[in-house]
């Protein structure tokens, strides 16, 4: 099969690529495009390292198609962090630093965009609200106390915006 043109807005940019058929939005953040904060884990759905968030919403971009994200907005990680360094951090980003939610950083970029796909649809959720959003991202090291703390934090920093 072809190669084909599509076009898609990626954090805020409009971008337009070639690829061919199947390539996963994964692979071509990742190899072609340097946006390395998307992980490439387990590649089958299952760790959730790769999560981007898609018109707002998390998917695991291990799996899918860069066909499926025409005319739709990607955010990565990289387009979370202000572009200006005198910004700071992301207030969830700096939740989850102040809380020590993030030690070997792997799953952290996944993580932390989950956690704004729910900070924006539920200002304020509960413990278990937040437990089940991260249900499809896995962490080795932190045992996830701490970053549902950071999620609570920055859901008291932003005052539910």
């Amino acid at each position: 099969m072809a190669s084909k043109i599509v076009s898609f807005n990626l954090n805020d940019r409009e971008v337009e690529v070639l690829v061919k058929p199947m390539t996963t939005l994964q692979n071509l953040l990742r190899e072609d495009l340097g946006y390395t904060a998307t992980k490439s884990g387990c590649k089958q759905g299952g760790c959730g390292s790769c999560t981007v968030l898609v018109d707002g919403e998390p998917v695991l971009s291990c799996l899918l198609p860069v066909e499926d994200v025409a005319g739709k907005d990607v955010l990565t990680l990289e387009g979370l962090t202000p572009a200006d360094p005198d910004e700071g951090l992301h207030p969830i980003q700096q939740a989850f630093y102040d809380k020590f939610a993030i030690q070997c950083g792997y799953c952290s970029p996944g993580m932390i965009l989950v956690a704004k796909a729910l900070l924006d649809r539920q200002p304020q959720p509960s413990r278990a609200e937040i437990a089940d959003a991260l249900s499809g991202n896995y962490c080795r090291c932190t045992g996830y106390e701490p970053i549902i703390e950071a999620i609570q934090d920055a859901a008291a920093r932003t005052n539910g915006r």
